[in-house]
């Protein structure tokens, strides 16, 4: 079983690749550049998931995925509210955060589909969930969530019955180097995303998990 990590290099990525290689999954470390991907665990690969030829080359050279994490993201607001925050890094989070885990996806879920099965898990936050209130203070990222969380429910929704579940994970404030202060670590973040990504056939798709409990959007 191969399982592909995207931003697996630091943070949540990292901590998640670890989890998944102590299980024997064969696990692709994947970065923007290849020297931060060679982290001395897996399978290391360049992958960008904001570039169409960069997403080909490397799944291209992977060969078939279990397991995709669509961890690769940036938290790039300086607190500027909605009303005045500068458009362009919008479009910049939203690239990364939600395109890119889209881009991403649709590279791997042919395969997916054709073997039956597979397991896509998006790293999301609830920043991003209208149950739990969109967050001012960070409105490009909170979009960019927003927009991940729709794109989970519409690949789950078209790949329904074919054996391969897309869920999307809110693993809390986690801290890495978008949140040094906060207080759930690495680790405990990446338990409940191997969780979710080595679910059991009959669990739910198009699911949000809040600590390996459904939640909603």
């Amino acid at each position: 079983m191969r399982a592909l990590v995207t931003g697996a290099n630091r943070g949540i990525g990292l901590a998640v690749s670890r989890a998944l290689d102590a299980r024997g999954i064969d696990v692709v470390v994947s970065a923007r550049r290849f020297e931060d991907a060679d982290v001395g665990l897996g399978t290391p690969v360049e992958l960008d998931v904001t570039d169409d030829a960069s997403v080909s080359a490397a799944v291209k050279e992977i060969g078939s995925v279990d397991i995709l994490v669509n961890n690769a993201g940036v938290l790039l607001d300086d607190g500027t509210p909605p009303d005045r925050v500068d458009l362009d890094v919008v479009a910049r989070t939203l690239e990364v955060n939600a395109l890119g885990a889209w881009r991403v996806s649709q590279a791997v879920l042919p395969g997916m589909v054709e073997r039956g099965r597979g397991r896509i898990v998006m790293i999301s936050s609830g920043t991003g969930a209208f149950s739990h209130g969109l967050f001012a203070g960070l409105p490009a990222y909170s979009v960019s969530k927003a927009t991940l969380n729709a794109v989970t429910v519409l690949l789950a929704s078209s790949v329904r019955g074919t054996g391969v579940l897309v869920n999307a994970v809110n693993p809390g404030r986690v801290r890495t180097r978008m949140v040094p202060d906060a207080s759930v670590s690495p680790d405990e973040a990446a338990a409940d995303v191997v969780w979710a990504a080595t679910l059991p056939d009959d669990s739910p798709t198009g699911t949000f998990f809040r600590a390996r409990k459904p939640t909603e959007w």
